[in-house]
C-alpha cells in the first residue's frame, strides 16, 4: 500500500510529504501528524488546514471531514500551544 492510497490522501499529498522525507506507510503512521503538518507548512506557507485534517483522518481511518467537523477544537488547541495556530 502507498500513501497514496490512504482514505483522504493522493498522489500530490504523498508527493509533499515524500519531500519530508516520509516515504512509505509505516512512516507515515508512525509519525506526529502535527509535526508533519509544521514541516510541510515550513515549505508551503499557504498550506491549509484541510491537509492536517487529511493526515489525521488518515492516520484514525476517519474521513477528513469529520475530523474538521468533531475535532476542530482540539486540534486548533494543539496548534495553539505548538505556536502554530492559524492567524
Amino acid at each position: 500500500m502507498a500513501i497514496r492510497d490512504l482514505a483522504g490522501l493522493g498522489p500530490k499529498s504523498e508527493q509533499m510529504l515524500a519531500a519530508i522525507g516520509i516515504e512509505t506507510v509505516e512512516s507515515f503512521m508512525a509519525a506526529d501528524a502535527f509535526e508533519l503538518y509544521l514541516q510541510l507548512r515550513a515549505q508551503q506557507p499557504g498550506l491549509s488546514l484541510n491537509m492536517l485534517y487529511a493526515m489525521l483522518g488518515a492516520q484514525q481511518n476517519r474521513p477528513w471531514q469529520e475530523v474538521a467537523r468533531e475535532d476542530k477544537t482540539a486540534i486548533l488547541m494543539r496548534l495553539d500551544d505548538l505556536n502554530a495556530a492559524p492567524r
